[in-house]
């Protein structure tokens, strides 16, 4: 198995890890989710990276790195969702979104065609790491006892900053999946 698709699998890996340490209260395990989380987003960087510089594209990289990528992304959803950081309808909204286009990918895939990520969909998923790492620092910033006002702050934090990202996540990821499916359509139905 080549490097870009282990990387893959590792990041399957770090999303449980992640989810683990990003439910335990206290400084250290939100760090420790936060470090795990940007580990995993680096390896969906470089295996892409990798696997074209040494010419290693596979069926199964194409398939299973956004996969992997859905899978880390969405469980950082669910897990804000659950710790009432993001409105629930933000995070079905994006469920939806990457369930649809997977399950495209897999039916394509049993006839024989490999449908690739588009340019608006790493767009979006790159919109999503870095708003789920602003999110992850938020989080590790609630954790700390700083002096003063930090709860009027943290609050005006969430409502200026974490909410309005939130909206154009879901926009971007909305629209990137209707990108595909145009994009797609004659695969799709053919």
């Amino acid at each position: 198995m080549s490097l870009p698709n282990r990387l893959t699998i590792a990041r399957i890996f770090l999303t449980f890890v992640f989810m683990l340490f990003a439910f335990q209260d206290g400084l250290t395990p939100k760090i420790i989710a936060l470090a795990v989380f940007l580990l995993a987003s680096f390896t969906d960087f470089y295996d892409g990276y990798y696997a074209k510089k040494y010419n290693l594209i596979s069926d199964f990289g194409k398939l299973m790195d956004p996969i992997a990528d859905k899978f880390l992304i969405l469980t950082a959803f669910f897990t804000f969702t659950v710790l009432h950081l993001i409105q629930a309808w933000m995070f079905v909204s994006i469920l939806a979104r990457e369930a649809g286009v997977t399950f495209i990918r897999l039916r394509a895939m049993r006839r024989g065609k490999v449908l690739a990520a588009e340019q608006a969909g790493k767009i979006k998923t790159v919109l999503q790491i870095v708003t789920i790492s602003i999110i992850l620092i938020f989080m590790v910033f609630a954790q700390t006892n700083l002096p003063g006002h930090r709860s009027a702050f943290l609050g005006q934090f969430h409502q200026w900053v974490i909410d309005p990202l939130m909206f154009v996540v879901v926009a971007v990821t909305l629209f990137s999946g209707a990108s595909f499916l145009w994009n797609n359509r004659r695969s799709i139905y053919a």
